[in-house]
């Protein structure tokens, strides 16, 4: 799979998430959504040659980094690190 294809699917997969989510999921889901968005934003910005690997491991640094900072408390945490786990499954 391409970039802009995982990148795409992530995309359908979040927006799917409004239809079929619980509260609970969307809240994870659209907090799991800013890191990635960001994460693709920034790549493109730099006009970075970015894997679908170097993309998930950016994102995935990112939210390590909103985890140690308290953002999440340990029922998100799990929700959001469910929800990843399924858009990583996408590639």
């Amino acid at each position: 799979m391409s970039l802009v294809n995982y990148i795409d699917a992530a995309q359908q997969y979040f927006d799917d998430l409004v239809i079929k989510a619980t509260d609970d999921e969307l809240f994870a889901g659209g907090y799991l959504r800013g890191h990635y968005d960001l994460a693709v934003g920034y790549a493109e910005l730099e006009e970075l040659t970015i894997s679908i690997d170097e993309l998930n491991e950016t994102v995935e640094q990112s939210l390590v980094k909103a985890y140690r900072n308290g953002e999440l408390n340990e029922e998100d945490k799990t929700l959001v690190v469910r929800l990843w786990e399924e858009v990583k499954a996408l590639a």
